[in-house]
């Protein structure tokens, strides 16, 4: 069982607070890093994430790798360490990271800085609320053509299906509606 939870997609959230005057420097410093991961074996991708205002002032740096022991490969790297040396006389206070996996990783907005994941229960319902009339969907449209088939070939068949709508389709759109109830936004108490 851990096996497989070393094989699923990690995701890292690194939130640095740059001192002013400092920026153009420390983007540069970030796309020589992004670069350096690029070259490391597992490397899915990676956002930068400017500070979304001055009540948020950190910029947010997402890392993807196709797993835990690829990632970890990254962070011991002498050539990623060197260029973490560069970072901290850019910074007000030290870097902040946030590693997540599975489910999590769908519940995040381009236009919004994504540390703070919602809450489980939250993330489950809208999962469900996505998930109950795709499957529904399909088993309506294909089962009786999957029918002659074994079991297992149609499970797998049918899940693969569901598993790209899921994660290329329906919840990056279910994220987006729900939002406001996923992410809400602070009340401003001035």
């Amino acid at each position: 069982m851990s096996h497989n939870l070393a094989q699923e997609p990690v995701t890292v959230v690194i939130s640095r607070r740059v001192k002013p005057g400092c920026e153009t420097e420390f983007e540069q410093l970030s796309t020589e890093m992004t670069e350096t991961a690029a070259q490391f074996p597992g490397y899915l991708g990676a956002n930068l994430f400017r500070p979304a205002s001055k009540d948020d002032p950190e910029y947010r740096i997402v890392f993807k790798f196709r797993s835990q022991a690829e990632l970890s490969q990254w962070q011991e790297a002498p050539k990623r360490l060197a260029l973490l040396d560069k970072f901290e006389d850019l910074l007000i206070e030290p870097s902040k990271v946030e590693i997540t996996s599975g489910i999590i990783t769908w519940f995040t907005l381009p236009a919004q800085n994504p540390v703070q994941p919602p809450a489980k229960w939250k993330m489950t319902f809208v999962s469900w609320l996505a998930l109950y009339p795709t499957v529904t969907l399909i088993f309506f449209l294909i089962a009786d053509l999957l029918a002659p088939l074994p079991l297992p070939l149609r499970t797998m068949i049918i899940t693969a299906i569901v598993m790209v709508l899921m994660s290329y389709v329906l919840m990056p759109r279910f994220t987006r509606w729900f939002a406001f109830w996923l992410f809400p936004k602070k009340r401003d108490l001035r």
